[in-house]
């Protein structure tokens, strides 16, 4: 009984995480696990997670790419392109490139992930991106894949968004957006962003 409560609240935070993505999002887990996310909080145990990027000086600073990336207008003929190819909102694409290479098409991860959109190599052997140091393969990958996840999860971008960041297989298992804070925070962050580019 509890572990299905606890797959409810989280499927319920996911569903109504982007309707909140304007606002000041808040943030409280029970002892058993179970989280809450709200743009209201009524007990004082809500804690902030994330503010509204456009109230917030320090997020629209933050919106800023680093020194290194490249000039993010130079990719949007690629961005365009490969979003109409594949149906995924180019604002969406634009957020997750910010997120996760800071518009650098020659980022390379801890962990191993490349390019732009950072793609791990076994994804991109499977996506069939021939070279993902090239802006063009790598962007046509990674929007691909999105459009993979997002079909998966019937369109719901905040899962998308969590098996981008952390794994499919991490997604099912909690049955929502898996209870790592770096993963809470990338969805936060992209959706964030992704308003940024609208």
């Amino acid at each position: 009984m509890k572990a299905h409560l606890v797959t409810h609240m989280l499927i319920l935070a996911v569903l109504t995480f982007s309707s909140l993505a304007h606002a000041d999002i808040y943030r409280y887990e029970d002892p058993d696990g179970t989280l809450h996310f709200t743009d209201a909080p009524t007990d004082k145990r809500f804690k902030v997670f994330m503010r509204d990027i456009k109230k917030d000086r320090k997020l629209r600073t933050a919106f800023k790419l680093p020194g290194y990336a490249r000039y993010p207008a130079q990719f949007e003929p690629i961005i365009l392109a490969c979003s109409r190819e594949f149906g995924v909102d180019s604002s969406l694409v634009k957020a997750v490139i910010h997120a996760e290479s800071g518009y650098n098409p020659t980022a390379v991860s801890s962990k191993g992930a490349q390019g732009l959109m950072q793609l791990m190599p076994s994804t991109a052997k499977g996506l069939k991106v021939a070279d993902s140091m090239d802006p063009g393969d790598n962007i046509r990958g990674g929007v691909r894949y999105l459009r993979f996840l997002l079909d998966t999860f019937k369109g719901n971008e905040s899962l998308a968004l969590a098996a981008y960041n952390s794994g499919l297989s991490k997604v099912a298992k909690y049955g929502g957006i898996p209870p790592y804070p770096e993963t809470q925070q990338y969805v936060a962050k992209v959706l964030s962003y992704r308003n940024n580019y609208r």
